[in-house]
């Protein structure tokens, strides 16, 4: 979901992307995702397009009976369409408005969403999706293989302008040279009939179940997309459990339960009113205004504090799918020297940015995988602070000194006025460890998804992390670091790590290819192409009388498992 699975610790985006938590990015929800989280320590969400008003559909039958409203803070999202989320922000509305052949349930594990089954042929190349016949779209039209089929094409036309549909569609035959204008369809999905579609894929890989958990593998209504109202997102005729009722640009998103909803539990929510605007969500949490909010930097030791009220509604999630880290273009100066990237690495305490900058609400990375993700190496060892080695290192790189670098911009999503915490206390640890002084550019977030995608970046991030999709080292490794992946923003190369990569794909054991993915992260790590900083700890305050709220590690539509009862 997660697909740009990118994190941005802003209020509003960081607000509604912890909400709505499930992979994407990776990108999906990049986040992926490839789908952010954050702290709300920081600047204000741009807008996203302009929004209308969305007609409730009347359905025929009620399938049950709902008399509550769920009051939460809300982020404006970049897009509602599937096939162009690349942030959480955006995948946290998606996933609850739209859904998929598979899905993701509350422990991560895939599971049958409008395909009831599937079977996969014995060289594990071709899977065989088997529709469930009682699913409908938001207007009570039924939905067929042949939606399906019109929505993967879609998202590889070269028209939709995806940057996330080769990351995650890819795999499937075909899908390349869509995407690349050569073909008018994608040969690899087959519609056999009405509720039986066929998707074959150019290799057997464990995780291509996964990735169709994300926002662009959904399927959309043709009419709707295609339709007369322009843009057809402002109107989304989707098949998740809830639908887009209202949307008031700067003001509140308005959700509303699904009737028609095929799944189960079936949505118990009469509505779910999302906040984008009205100030502090600490202090609307207080006054009884939200019924859910994240605890920020301002607020967690008196949260924390077991005599204080509000720590018996406290919710703790340590640690989220997720990396918070400085990303280096390794083809700009001066970071196109390995040892000058190294030495950003040793020159940086995360440590005491993270216990007292970030009051502990991160944990230490060492490497890029967090410590959910299989995979995860407990023994890696990263780069210790150590100036003296980092001040060393500049003096054996080709530029010998700080003083004779280019000048150094570091890019980060922000709203204006001042840079975050976190970004001010790295750049003066840079200023005092190695003597070099560093610009801070702040840009709206859609912008700078753009620019990171088109590698304007010298040096980016730390407020900007990126969170996996799907619970597999390859959402991580193999789509920020390939070199002939588009997510691979640092346009880092290593083919040795590459050939690792490819094999890790088809690697069928399991402990095999976690071992590929280990070994590979050591090499990059080695590289420098990343300073990791931190994995985002959650802290969340939840209403006593809000049951099934859950706050996974990654995005997945979790509102249908939420009620109210005062």
């Amino acid at each position: 979901m997660g697909k740009d699975r990118w994190l941005w610790i802003a209020i509003a985006a960081v607000l509604l992307s912890c909400l709505l938590l499930t992979c994407f990015g990776g990108v999906a929800y990049w986040a992926y995702d490839k789908l952010q989280l954050g702290r709300p320590e920081e600047a204000e969400r741009p807008g996203p397009p302009t929004p209308t008003l969305q007609p409730t559909p009347t359905p025929t039958q009620r399938v049950v009976r709902r008399e509550a409203v769920l009051n939460l803070p809300g982020g404006e999202p970049p897009t509602l369409d599937p096939a162009l989320a690349q942030d959480v922000t955006s995948a946290g509305y998606i996933v609850e408005i739209f859904s998929g052949l598979v899905t993701l349930n509350p422990d991560l594990e895939v599971v049958p969403d409008i395909a009831e089954r599937w079977e996969m042929s014995q060289d594990g190349t071709v899977y065989t999706f088997y529709l469930r016949k009682d699913v409908k779209f938001h207007d009570g039209k039924p939905v067929t293989a042949q939606e399906f089929k019109y929505s993967i094409e879609r998202a590889c036309d070269p028209a939709t302008g995806s940057v996330v549909a080769d990351t995650y569609l890819g795999d499937i035959i075909g899908a390349k040279d869509k995407l690349r204008g050569l073909t008018k369809e994608v040969s690899g999905v087959r519609v056999v009939d009405d509720y039986t579609l066929e998707i074959t894929i150019d290799s057997p890989k464990a995780y291509f179940l996964a990735k169709l958990t994300y926002p662009t593998a959904f399927v959309v209504d043709r009419e709707n997309v295609e339709g007369p109202h322009q843009p057809w997102t402002d109107r989304p005729n989707g098949t998740g459990p809830f639908s887009l009722k209202e949307y008031r640009l700067g003001e509140r998103i308005v959700l509303e339960g699904n009737e028609l909803y095929y799944g189960e539990p079936k949505p118990a929510l009469e509505g779910v009113h999302f906040y984008l605007a009205g100030g502090s969500a600490m202090i609307m949490y207080e006054n009884e205004e939200l019924d859910t909010t994240p605890v920020g930097l301002a607020d967690i030791e008196r949260v924390l504090d077991p005599t204080n009220p509000l720590n018996e509604e406290l919710t703790m999630v340590v640690p989220t799918l997720s990396t918070f880290y400085i990303g280096f273009n390794v083809n700009r100066v001066p970071f196109d020297d390995v040892k000058v990237r190294q030495a950003f690495n040793y020159a940086l305490d995360k440590d005491k940015i993270i216990n007292v900058v970030m009051k502990k609400m991160w944990v230490t990375a060492e490497g890029i995988l967090p410590p959910a993700m299989p995979g995860y190496n407990p023994e890696l060892e990263g780069y210790p602070y150590d100036p003296e080695k980092a001040r060393q290192l500049i003096a054996e790189s080709e530029y010998e000194d700080a003083s004779n670098f280019p000048e150094i911009v570091l890019s980060v999503p922000g709203g204006g006025g001042a840079a975050a915490r976190s970004v001010t206390a790295m750049v003066e640890m840079y200023r005092e460890n190695l003597g070099v002084e560093i610009t801070i550019e702040q840009m709206e977030w859609a912008t700078y998804l753009d620019d990171l995608k088109a590698h304007r970046f010298q040096m980016f991030g730390i407020t900007a992390g990126w969170m996996a999709d799907y619970p597999d080292p390859q959402d991580f490794l193999d789509i920020l670091f390939h070199c002939e992946s588009r997510d691979n923003n640092t346009e880092y190369c290593n083919l040795e790590v590459d050939r690792l990569l490819e094999e890790a794909r088809v690697e069928q054991d399991r402990d095999k290819r976690m071992g590929i993915y280990q070994r590979v992260e050591k090499m990059i790590l080695e590289d420098a192409p990343w300073v990791p900083i931190g994995h985002d700890a959650e802290y969340w305050l939840t209403k006593p009388y809000v049951k099934g709220m859950i706050y996974p590690p990654s995005i997945i539509p979790k509102l249908k498992y939420v009620s109210i009862s005062r």
